[in-house]
């Protein structure tokens, strides 16, 4: 349950900002799991469907982002534990860029995004989340996706929930891949 609330409530100086809690994401900014080690290491020994994963390859996967700056954001992590791209070997590298061009295919089909933002945050003092492991983010995006939530109401809106957004992109993933 997420509950807005107006800072009009508490003393101080109004600041005319209104407050979206959401303590669910404790977990995520403290680290604290519940689970022992890396959360990119555990998705793989689940199902699919409760890990959020779209699709294995032999060397990497496609994941759903667990906190998507758009519906349908994926990322796209080797199964061996490096932190780093450097750190990857050759064909790793090779598996993660062929997943990032069926990823984006299958975005485009299923969605109908016309653009995307690609990038790998390296460590944690460039804005990795999960820094011990290797992970390549790919946003979908669309004309106008940004509205005015963001922007005024520090919010964002996301038309369709993970696991709806993974099971269409795993239907649309093709077989031989």
């Amino acid at each position: 349950m997420v509950d807005a609330e107006s800072s009009d409530q508490f003393p101080g100086d109004f600041d005319g900002m209104g407050r979206l809690w959401t303590p669910h994401r404790m977990v995520y900014l403290n680290k604290e799991t519940g689970e022992t080690g890396c959360p990119f290491c555990t998705a793989p020994t689940r199902s699919d469907e409760d890990g959020l994963i779209v699709a294995r390859g032999e060397m990497a996967y496609v994941i759903m982002n667990l906190y998507p700056y758009n519906s349908g954001h994926l990322m796209i992590c080797p199964n061996r534990h490096v932190a780093t791209y450097d750190q990857a070997t050759e064909s790793e590298v090779a598996e993660i860029g062929l997943l990032t061009q069926i990823a984006m295919r299958v975005l485009t089909e299923a969605t109908g995004c016309v653009g995307f933002n690609l990038g790998m945050n390296q460590g944690e003092v460039a804005g990795a989340g999960i820094a011990e492991h290797l992970h390549q983010h790919i946003v979908p995006r669309w004309q106008n996706d940004a509205n005015f939530f963001p922007i005024i109401a520090q919010t964002k809106a996301l038309p369709r929930l993970l696991g709806d957004m993974r099971d269409l992109l795993a239907r649309h993933w093709p077989a031989e891949s």
